[in-house]
């Protein structure tokens, strides 16, 4: 006798070939759960008409968009085809935030779970979250279960706390082909050729856009010595931060990198001594980088900011944490491992078993899939 399958509908604003970090996290989810699960992803076009897709056995549907308006598609035909795929679920699990899922679910009529994972607060629309803010309200009070990567984005949020009993801490997955060629890389260690330059080598990995923070990294790398970085990635600062490379004669210590292929990537992971993410705003909720930096060895200097960043990689325990914002305290951090090859060491291997422990895919899914299971 065949067991019906669970059917969920996953929910998103986007979904790949577009690489974001929640679409990621999406598509984790979706093709890992895919053989427990009857599972359907819905999502919208970042531009055009509708269509559907399979990809690596995931029933993809892409609803037709005028475009994307404030970090939002402008799709009518999402609320129809919500409204008639909610219909048929057991489960429908929205990814947040993304006002137009709200909207859809609060009119569709839906009466079975709904999860929610949410990813960050909105920060940057405030005029925005005038109107939002109702339809986001309906949601959480909606919500059967309201997954969070992290207690501190629990605690940095400015609306969850009237939910915290609906919250289930279940922290990303660091990317598993980054997890294998992290342990590939540190299985061959010992047969690598030990740098003679003696320069520690720092990187950071991520858009070049205000709450990232670069501008503070590179005020504080100024102060340094025998130490050179790496930036890969690109955005609407980069302009501003190489003129001030230029002007403050770093330009032989600092290099930018540009957007680079995931080979080249994963030559960046292998070569720095330290991760750097000067994040300054709690829209960095997570930081998935920082673990993909873990599972190549590499101890972390983070920020403490109100979200999950601090709680990934841990001060005195995989890494340095410092308060956003703050030059000098950046600047003696990174010192601090220049000067201690033996602690960055140390840092290091720590951070490679935290992501073996608790941030590998398998413990991930599993914890999602209970969750499916215990609302049924």
């Amino acid at each position: 006798m065949s067991v019906k399958k669970l059917k969920v509908l996953q929910v998103n604003k986007l979904y790949s070939p577009v690489t974001g970090g929640i679409e990621r996290i999406v598509q984790y989810i979706a093709e890992g759960l895919k053989d427990d699960v009857d599972m359907q992803v819905l999502v919208c076009q970042t531009k055009g008409r509708g269509r559907d897709d399979v990809i690596n056995g995931v029933k993809v549907h892409r609803a037709g968009s005028m475009g994307i308006l404030f970090s939002l598609p402008i799709s009518f035909p999402f609320l129809f085809k919500f409204r008639n795929m909610a219909g048929k679920a057991d489960i429908v699990h929205i990814h947040c935030p993304f006002p137009l899922a709200d909207l859809a679910c609060m009119l569709s009529g839906y009466k079975g779970k709904v999860v929610v994972s949410w990813h960050s607060d909105v920060v940057k629309q405030k005029k925005l979250m005038l109107l939002y803010r109702p339809v986001m309200e309906w949601l959480l009070k909606r919500a059967d279960v309201i997954i969070v990567s992290a207690n501190g984005i629990i605690e940095g949020s400015s609306y969850l706390g009237p939910y915290k009993e609906k919250c289930r801490i279940i922290p990303f997955a660091v990317n598993p082909e980054v997890d294998r060629k992290g342990k590939e890389y540190l299985e061959t260690l010992p047969l690598r050729r030990i740098d003679e330059e003696q320069i520690t080598r720092f990187l950071f990995v991520g858009r070049l856009v205000y709450y990232k923070g670069v501008d503070v990294l590179l005020r504080a790398f100024a102060k340094v010595e025998n130490a050179k970085l790496h930036i890969v990635g690109s955005g609407e600062l980069e302009n501003q931060l190489k003129n001030f490379v230029y002007s403050n004669n770093m330009s032989d210590k600092v290099s930018f990198k540009g957007n680079i292929s995931d080979q080249e990537l994963e030559r960046e992971f292998e070569d720095c001594d330290v991760f750097v993410l000067p994040s300054v705003m709690k829209s960095e909720a997570f930081g998935l980088v920082q673990q993909e930096a873990m599972a190549y060895g590499k101890p972390v200097i983070n920020t403490k900011l109100k979200s999950g960043v601090p709680e990934v990689s841990v001060d005195g325990e995989t890494g340095i944490t410092v308060e956003p914002g703050n030059v000098d305290g950046l600047a003696k951090a990174m010192q601090e491992l220049i000067d201690n090859p033996v602690k960055r060491l140390q840092l290091g291997k720590a951070a490679r078993k935290k992501v073996d422990e608790q941030y590998t895919m398998e413990v991930m899914l599993e914890r999602i899939r209970k969750v499916y299971l215990n609302l049924l």
